[in-house]
C-alpha cells in the first residue's frame, strides 16, 4: 500500500507542476496577445462590423482559453494536496490566490463587459476592458514567474 501511495503522491507532484507551467505560461502569452493586441483593437473594427466580430471574438476565445484556465485552477488546488518535496506552501497558496484573482477579474469585470458590448459598439465600454483586463495581464504575469521559480526549484533538488 504504501508504494503505490508513494507513486501516486510522486505521479501527481510531477503531473501537477507540469500542468501549472503549461497552462500557466500558455495563458500569459495568450493574455497579452488580448491586452495588447486584441482588446485596443476593438476600438478600431468601427460600429457597423464590431457586432459580428466581437460575437466571432467570443466564440473562438472560449475554447481556447476556458480549458487551460480549468487545468491552471484544478492543478493549482490539487497541489495543496500533493505538494512538490522542497517547495515551499506559500508559494502554492500565492499561486493559488492568484489564480482566484484572475478567475474573479473574469467573471466579474471582464464577462459583463463583453455582455455589454454584445448590444454593438461602445466606446466606454472598450476602454474599460482593456484598463481592467491589466488586473489579469499582471496575475498571470506573476504566475508566469512563479511557475517558473517553481520549475527553477525543482529542477536545482
Amino acid at each position: 500500500m504504501g508504494v503505490n501511495n508513494g507513486f501516486l503522491s510522486f505521479f501527481m507532484e510531477k503531473t501537477l507542476i507540469i500542468l501549472q507551467i503549461a497552462s500557466t505560461l500558455f495563458l500569459t502569452g495568450v493574455i497579452w496577445i488580448i491586452q495588447i493586441v486584441q482588446y485596443p483593437f476593438f476600438a478600431r473594427i468601427g460600429a457597423e462590423n464590431f457586432t459580428k466580430y466581437h460575437d466571432d471574438y467570443r466564440f473562438w476565445i472560449t475554447p481556447v482559453v476556458a480549458p487551460a484556465m480549468i487545468i491552471e485552477l484544478l492543478s493549482a488546488i490539487l497541489l495543496l494536496f500533493y505538494p512538490p518535496a522542497g517547495i515551499d506552501s506559500k508559494l502554492i497558496w500565492l499561486g493559488l490566490f492568484l489564480t482566484s484573482i484572475i478567475w474573479a477579474s473574469t467573471f466579474f469585470l471582464q464577462v459583463p463587459l463583453h455582455e455589454k458590448l454584445v448590444n454593438g459598439f461602445n466606446g466606454e465600454t472598450i476602454s474599460a476592458l482593456v484598463k481592467t483586463n491589466w488586473i489579469r495581464t499582471v496575475c498571470w504575469s506573476l504566475r508566469g514567474g512563479l511557475v517558473l521559480c517553481l520549475a527553477w526549484r525543482l529542477i536545482r533538488l
